[in-house]
């Protein structure tokens, strides 16, 4: 039987949008979790992914434990809502994959596709703090989405403290969802900021001229262990992994200093690569950085 795809109809908001007028990178994650959340009721699971609404308990739920996003075009506002497909790639016992496409679909059955993403998720169980495996209704559920594609290994962010930057990441009340984990959304916030921050101290003292605009073509998210709720910050900290002609490479961690048993940066609780692409709005392509800041770029890469 051939597979089929879960269709959302996902509205743009204008609070969504970015400096440059686009849908901010953030934003797409959380149009995935919408469509994602819409999938499974459509199959009254017991509960959907933390950091989502529970549609009959508290107890059973469904995890992220991996986002991989390639941005592949800017997505403006406007009054036509944007459409997700999604199905499933991979189906193990214990977890599965799902592929996303979010686009506008044209007069002629043609796309724009601005997103193409895939999540991977887990049951799990919070009465026993444990995962558990899918029940043969789940298995059957997901099969009519199926499409295989072969698993892929991806190394590891492995953070040199020594050259990189730190950023104090302090939880919002409103970071908090149902199960009293942050949203796993809101972990792109705050790699996001993370970045700006590193993007501030790098161009410190340079002229404001020389300021330059960068978008996102890939960000890259394992989830690790729950971030929760505290007065004190977590630790984040960013370095950059590669410097091309106009792209760079930043590797992200945030963790947990606090914690008991914790190695030298302390016990690691997420962490992110992404692929920004220097851009210049005027001619909306990518561009070279000037060379001085290039020269930073290498010089915090250790290179120069």
């Amino acid at each position: 039987m051939p597979s089929v795809r879960h269709r959302y109809v996902c509205p743009v908001r204008w609070a969504d949008l970015d400096l440059l007028g686009h849908v901010n990178n953030v934003r797409y994650v959380d149009y995935l979790q919408e469509a994602r959340v819409d999938l499974l009721r459509a199959h009254r699971w017991s509960g959907t992914e933390a950091g989502e609404e529970a549609t009959e308990s508290l107890v059973d739920a469904i995890i992220v434990s991996r986002h991989e996003v390639t941005y592949r075009a800017p997505l403006l506002f406007g009054e036509q809502p944007v459409l997700i497909e999604c199905w499933v790639t991979a189906l193990r016992a214990g977890s599965f994959t799902l592929a996303y496409e979010v686009f506008h679909e044209q007069d002629d059955g043609s796309r724009v596709v601005y997103v193409e993403a895939s999540t991977v998720l887990a049951p799990y169980r919070f009465d026993t703090e444990s995962p558990r495996r899918l029940t043969a209704e789940e298995r059957a559920a997901l099969e009519v989405y199926l499409e295989p594609v072969p698993r892929e290994r991806h190394d590891r962010v492995v953070i040199d403290p020594e050259r990189a930057s730190h950023y104090p990441v302090q939880v919002r009340f409103s970071d908090v969802d149902v199960y009293r984990h942050v949203n796993n959304v809101v972990y792109f916030e705050y790699f996001q900021e993370a970045r700006i921050r590193m993007f501030m101290e790098l161009g410190r003292g340079m002229p404001r001229a020389t300021a330059l605009q960068v978008v996102i073509a890939q960000a890259d998210v394992d989830y690790l262990a729950p971030i929760t709720l505290r007065a004190e910050p977590y630790d984040c900290r960013s370095q950059i992994a590669h410097v091309g002609r106009t792209s760079l490479v930043i590797e992200s961690e945030i963790a947990d200093a606090s914690a008991a048993a914790a190695g030298p940066g302390g016990r690691a609780l997420a962490r992110a690569r992404v692929v920004l692409v220097f851009f210049d709005p005027a001619t909306n392509q990518p561009t070279e950085p000037p060379a001085e800041y290039r020269e930073r770029l290498l010089h915090a890469l250790g290179a120069a």
